[in-house]
């Protein structure tokens, strides 16, 4: 007994349908009916299109008119084909709820002939890949869902580009409007120091310029946060001595501790250890931030203590001790946290809580390390520490105690100091200060324009530019300075906000030296003193 092949088909783990010449089913696997919930004695007999028809619910369906073309190029050519992937809408019956199952078929049709090469059947076989392809929308939903927020991250990212663009004009901005004012304060109130002033006047004068000096502090913790923040804060290095470093910076903080009570012990710095790879101004500013912060949250009639110490062969390190109340062990590292004041509440102390988080960011930019230690009760330290450098040679501290005082007088002819400037203020503080220097003449002017106008007319000794006029840019003044063979030699001090940070810009572009403003008044004496003594040859006037 031979085997029985109709049995055999039935059973066949594939889907299988076999078709007539017209497509009528004449036999089906048991495994396509339970795919297309269906049974045997419903569909046998019927048309393949009447037995499972499109969705009539779907006006997209075209799983029947794919069909019949592939069956119609079995029937025509004799030779099998391949469908694509189709999609099904497989009617379930009212028994199980009824409606339609989503279904993806892979086809394949086959010919079968008879002796006389005619066709007898085609075998319909799919392949069901549901599955596969629900995987495949899943991913790419995935992708696309990736994709969307690719591009949602890269508007945002742009947005942000945007408002960091335009927060830092803002602050640029609003750092020269701010210091501006600022400078004609605290410029006035040296003035009115070095003045004959009573006890109490003095101590007016002196207490404007501790409030513009703490503003300023704000300003200046402020932008450098923003620069932090943006990876733009500027820092050059270089070997500079400790001694006088530290000596300036306890200097500028001895009338806090007088008033606090404190005295402050400076340290003797002998050795190798004199000397660090550094940026002066910012280390400066690291100092003066710790020592302040030693001073005010120090004990009355406390001690502060600045030492300098060997870390290593390659490293020194400075410390600031103060015997306050100390800090707990949790909470040292916020302390360098942005805007984190730990115990500040109550105690009427000024700040920001931006000073330390800055001078971590300055000292780590120096490829230094910053920490603090603390026993409550005890007291605290915090110390920097950074790469020794190589000796160098430092001048002696002028001990002159009026520094209006430290610029030569001049004889022998006027020097013309020409002052590019729009804030009046601030050219009336050059006025007050160049009183006793009747040798020179001060130029005002208060438009970029102008200023090329006088100095091209009076070839002044000397130009202090400020970057931010009403009509030009002030480096745009500096570049028709250098490109007119008039004014190509004199020399020009450049004035603004941010001069510490484009130093090389400024220097490259043909300037001779720059301030940063509010102006330091010493550091404006030393270049007049440069720049308009006697000595100097001023710049060729040209003969009509």
């Amino acid at each position: 007994m031979g085997p029985d092949f109709q049995a055999l088909f039935e059973s066949a783990p594939g889907l299988f349908l076999v078709l007539d010449p017209t497509f009528r089913i004449v036999a089906v696997s048991d495994a396509y009916l339970d795919a297309t919930m269906t049974k045997r004695g419903e569909i046998v007999g019927l048309g393949i299109f009447d037995a499972f028809p499109d969705n009539p619910d779907d006006p997209d369906a075209s799983g029947v008119a794919n069909l019949r073309a592939s069956l119609e190029r079995v029937r025509d050519r004799l030779v099998p084909d391949t469908m694509a992937v189709q999609k099904y809408d497989i009617r379930r019956p009212e028994e199980e709820g009824g409606g339609f199952e989503v279904r993806y078929w892979s086809p394949r049709n086959s010919p079968v002939l008879d002796e006389n090469k005619r066709l007898r059947y085609v075998i319909h076989r799919v392949e069901d890949v549901t599955d596969y392809v629900r995987l495949q929308e899943l991913e790419s939903e995935h992708e696309r869902e990736i994709v969307s927020r690719a591009q949602e991250l890269q508007r945002a990212n742009e947005q942000l580009r945007a408002a960091n663009s335009a927060k830092n004009d803002f602050l640029s901005r609003m750092s020269h409007e701010l210091r501006s004012p600022l400078g004609a304060i605290m410029g006035f109130g040296q003035l009115l120091e070095f003045g004959r002033l009573d006890d109490q006047q003095r101590e007016y004068a002196a207490l404007i310029l501790k409030a513009s000096q703490h503003l300023l502090s704000i300003v200046d913790e402020v932008l450098d946060i923003s620069r932090v923040e943006e990876g733009t804060l500027s820092i050059s290095a270089e070997t500079i001595a400790l001694q006088p470093l530290i000596d300036d910076a306890i200097d500028l903080m001895r009338p806090l501790a007088e008033s606090m009570e404190v005295q402050i012990h400076p340290p003797e710095v002998a050795g190798g250890n004199g000397y660090v790879f550094a940026d002066n101004q910012r280390l400066k500013q690291v100092l003066i931030n710790l020592i302040a912060n030693a001073i005010k949250y120090n004990r009355r009639g406390g001690d502060v203590r600045v030492a300098v110490a060997g870390a290593g062969d390659e490293r020194v390190q400075i410390s600031v001790t103060d015997s306050g109340e100390g800090i707990e062990k949790a909470s040292l590292e916020k302390l360098f946290v942005p805007f984190e004041r730990l115990d500040a509440a109550g105690t009427g102390i000024e700040g920001t809580g931006l000073g330390l988080a800055v001078s971590r960011s300055l000292i780590e930019a120096m490829g230094g390390t910053i920490g603090a230690a603390s026993t409550r009760g005890v007291g605290s330290v915090f110390f920097v520490e950074l790469d020794r450098g190589e000796p160098v040679a430092v001048a002696e501290p002028s001990t002159e105690s009026d520094p209006l005082l430290a610029v030569r007088s001049y004889v022998g002819g006027e020097r013309r100091l020409l002052y590019i400037e729009d804030t009046v203020a601030n050219v009336k503080v050059i006025e007050g200060i160049l009183e006793r220097r009747p040798s020179i003449r001060l130029i005002p002017a208060m438009l970029g324009r102008l200023g090329l106008d006088l100095a091209r007319e009076h070839r002044p000794h000397l130009v202090l530019l400020d970057l931010h006029l009403p009509d030009i840019p002030g480096d745009k003044v500096l570049a028709e300075l250098r490109a007119d063979e008039a004014t190509r030699e004199i020399p020009v001090a450049i004035l603004s906000a941010d001069a510490t940070r484009e130093r090389a810009q400024f220097l490259a572009g043909g300037a001779q030296t720059y301030l940063t403003k509010p102006i330091d008044l010493r550091r404006l004496l030393e270049i007049l003193d440069q720049f308009l003594a006697p000595d100097r040859e001023p710049a060729q006037l040209s003969v009509e």
